[in-house]
C-alpha cells in the first residue's frame, strides 16, 4: 500500500517511473528528476507520516480499551485530542496578536503541550492516595472534552477567514503539511511506543479479570495504569501535533483486529501498530485523490468510514444483549 500510495496523486508516477525515481531502473533524465523531486519531497514524507500517526492512534485506542475494559473507549473520549485541538486553535487565533506571529513549529508544539496538559490534570483529578480511578478519569475526560470543544467554538467565533480555515483543517485532520522534520520528530514517539508494548501486554490481559484479580496475580496495577495513561497521552499528543485531530482510528482498528486475531494484547498491540498505519494510509490516499487536484481532510474520510462501523457495533451489541 505504501508503494501504491507513493505513486498515486495529482501528479501520478507510474510503477516503471517509480522504480526509476528510486534508482532501481533506468529512465529519461528529465522524468527521473521530476519524479524524484515529487517522491522524496512530497510523497514519501506523507506516506511515512500517515503510517506513524495511524500506528500511534490505533495503539492508543487499543491501550485505552484494555485499560478501561470497555470496547467503546476511544483516545478522543478522555479529552486528550480536544485539549490538543484547543491549544492549536488558541495559537492560530491569538498567536498573531499576542506573539506577533509564530513559526511553523509553534502549532505542533502547542498541540502536544495541550494534550499533555489535559492528561496531567486528568491524572491529578483521578488519583487519590496513590490510586487512580479509571471511572473518575473517564468522567473527568468527558467534562474536559466538552470544555475544550466549547473553547474551540469560541475561538472559531473570534477567528477571521484565514484563521477559520486553518482551524477547520486542524480540527478535521490533514497530512498536507507532511515534511521530513515532522517524520523525524515522530520517530522517537513511535519507537517509545514499540519498546513499551511488551511491558504492558500481560498486565492489560490480566486487567480484563478485574483490578483485584490482576493484583493477586502479580500485576502492579497502579504502576501499570500510570504507565499506560502516560503512554496513551504521548501517542495521541504526538499524532495530533503532527496531523491534527483524526477520529475513529482508535476505535475501529482494535475492534476489527479482535474479530480476526482475538483479544490477547501480546498480538493485538503489535498488530494494531501495523493495521493502524495501513488504515490511515488508505484513508489519506483516498482523501488526496477522490477530489484531485483538491484534497479532503483525512478526518472526514475516517469519520465517513468509522461512524457507520461504530453504529453497526452498537446495534450488534444490542442484539447480543437481547439474546
Amino acid at each position: 500500500m505504501a508503494v501504491a500510495s507513493a505513486g498515486i496523486g495529482a501528479a501520478g508516477i507510474p510503477p516503471g517511473r517509480l522504480f526509476a525515481a528510486l534508482g532501481l531502473a533506468d529512465g529519461a533524465p528529465a522524468e527521473v528528476a521530476r519524479d524524484r523531486l515529487i517522491l522524496f519531497s512530497i510523497r514519501l514524507p506523507r506516506v511515512l507520516l500517515a503510517v506513524a500517526v495511524g500506528a500511534l492512534l490505533a495503539t492508543a485506542g487499543t491501550i485505552m480499551q484494555g485499560l478501561f475494559r470497555n470496547p467503546l473507549a476511544d483516545p478522543g473520549l478522555v479529552g486528550v485530542s480536544a485539549g490538543a485541538g484547543l491549544a492549536a486553535a488558541t495559537t492560530i487565533v491569538l498567536g498573531d496578536k499576542l506573539l506577533g506571529g509564530f513559526g511553523p513549529e509553534a502549532l505542533p508544539l502547542a498541540a502536544f503541550v495541550g494534550a499533555l496538559g489535559v492528561t496531567a490534570m486528568l491524572y491529578r483529578i483521578a488519583t487519590r492516595e496513590g490510586r487512580t480511578s479509571i471511572a473518575t478519569l473517564l468522567l473527568a475526560g468527558l467534562a474536559f472534552a466538552a470544555l475544550a470543544n466549547a473553547g474551540t467554538g469560541l475561538l472559531v467565533f473570534l477567528a477571521d477567514d484565514r484563521q477559520l480555515r486553518d482551524i477547520t483543517f486542524w480540527t478535521l485532520g490533514s497530512m498536507a503539511g507532511a515534511t521530513w522534520p515532522k517524520v523525524w520528530a515522530m520517530l522517537p514517539f513511535l519507537a517509545a511506543v514499540l519498546v513499551s508494548l511488551p511491558m504492558i501486554a500481560r498486565g492489560l490481559d490480566m486487567l480484563v479479570l478485574g483490578e483485584a484479580e490482576a493484583f493477586h496475580m502479580g500485576v502492579p496495577v497502579e504502576s501499570l495504569k500510570r504507565f499506560a495513561i502516560v503512554l496513551m497521552a504521548g501517542a495521541v499528543g504526538a499524532a495530533v501535533a503532527a496531523s491534527g485531530v483524526i477520529g475513529f482510528v482508535g476505535i475501529v482498528v482494535p475492534h476489527l483486529l479482535r474479530l480476526v486475531i482475538g483479544p490477547a494484547h501480546r498480538t493485538l498491540l503489535p498488530a494494531g501498530v501495523l493495521f493502524g498505519g495501513l488504515v490511515l494510509l488508505i484513508a489519506d490516499t483516498i482523501a488526496r485523490t477522490i477530489a484531485a487536484p483538491a484534497e479532503l481532510p483525512v478526518g472526514i474520510v475516517t469519520a465517513l468510514i468509522g461512524a457507520p462501523f461504530f453504529l453497526a457495533l452498537l446495534l450488534r451489541q444490542r442484539a447480543v444483549v437481547g439474546l
